[in-house]
């Protein structure tokens, strides 16, 4: 895909943008999926660990697209 930006009715997007939203809808889908599994309750921070967990999806989002 590259880094090249979209013109999307005269106006220049990022595709980093993209990149974002979809690690932000796999977060939540992790997040939903841990709070159902007994692990969830293992979260001593969540905000922290919401916050790691999102990092860690964008850079595998980054790296694989």
């Amino acid at each position: 895909m590259g880094l090249r930006e979209w013109a999307l009715g005269g106006v220049l997007l990022s595709p980093f943008l993209i990149y974002v939203l979809l690690a932000l809808l796999l977060t939540g889908l992790l997040r939903f999926i841990l709070r159902l599994t007994p692990l969830g309750r293992w979260i001593w921070h969540e905000a922290l660990f919401d916050c790691a967990l999102f990092v860690c999806v964008l850079a595998l989002v980054t790296l694989y697209l």
